[in-house]
């Protein structure tokens, strides 16, 4: 029988506050995050200060998009993404929903770094290790060394993209889904305890109020959490993340 009740966070997204880094980029700009994909999530942004853009490059090309505070941009899997600062105003600070929980964590995200670097889990994971225990410093400095070495690859598939070469890209798209392959099993059990738990539980609960069953409503419970930790250095700034937005431990 499929539970009538998922209380983790609705629909089982994910949630993190995030101010885009300062540094100044490769190409010139004010400031920016680190170019990436992510395989299975799609990616939320509620602009909440600042002005800048979020670049993209798919198979179909490059966009830029304008945000600002109250603009409220998505994406789908696939979609190599980048946030830049605006050049004459304060840094982006973005509240980022993110679907299937707690995936992104898991590693549902590959940097666009040259190909030596993705051919194999382990030397990918070298190259993106920001080392927790190190003092800040370093960790900015580990920060904003990779992100300099995927915007150069990113503005390297942008223009071979917009020159009509559309096979570093794939190239690309093969080397991060081979990356990944061997966490899938792992993601799915991620999937069917987040958002298929979720989608199911609604689904229980249609057929319950079809047939005059409203005992679900006298379980109503109700949840409050901060975060679980900031400051840290993310992809793209920054974070405050919230690690806590799955069910409770029953």
């Amino acid at each position: 029988m499929v539970s009538r009740a998922y209380d983790g966070f609705p629909a089982a997204v994910g949630v993190s506050r995030l101010t885009v880094y300062d540094w100044p980029t490769v190409d010139g700009l004010p400031g920016g995050g680190t170019p990436h994909l992510h395989l299975t999530c799609g990616e939320g942004y509620v602009v909440t200060a600042g002005r800048g853009a979020v670049q993209t490059l798919t198979t179909s090309g490059f966009e830029e998009t304008p945000l600002e505070p109250g603009t409220v941009a998505w994406f789908t899997p696939g979609t190599i993404h980048r946030l830049v600062n605006g050049r004459d105003d304060e840094g982006l600070e973005i509240t980022v929903v993110m679907q299937n929980r707690g995936l992104p964590e898991a590693g549902d995200a590959v940097l666009t770094l040259p190909p030596d670097l993705l051919a194999d889990p382990g030397t990918y994971a070298d190259a993106i290790r920001v080392p927790a225990d190190s003092p800040e410093a370093e960790q900015a400095e580990a920060a904003r060394t990779r992100r300099d070495l995927a915007t150069r690859r990113f503005l390297e598939l942008r223009a071979a993209t917009e020159n009509g070469d559309p096979e570093p890209l794939r190239a690309f798209q093969r080397a991060a889904a081979d990356l990944v392959r061997p966490r899938l099993d792992a993601w799915e059990r991620q999937w069917r305890e987040g958002a298929h738990a979720a989608a199911e539980a609604t689904r229980a609960q249609l057929d319950a109020l079809r047939g005059k069953d409203d005992a679900h409503l006298t379980a109503a419970r109700v949840f409050a959490t901060g975060p679980a930790a900031s400051g840290r250095f993310g992809m793209c700034g920054r974070l405050a993340v919230y690690p806590g937005l799955r069910p409770p431990a029953m």
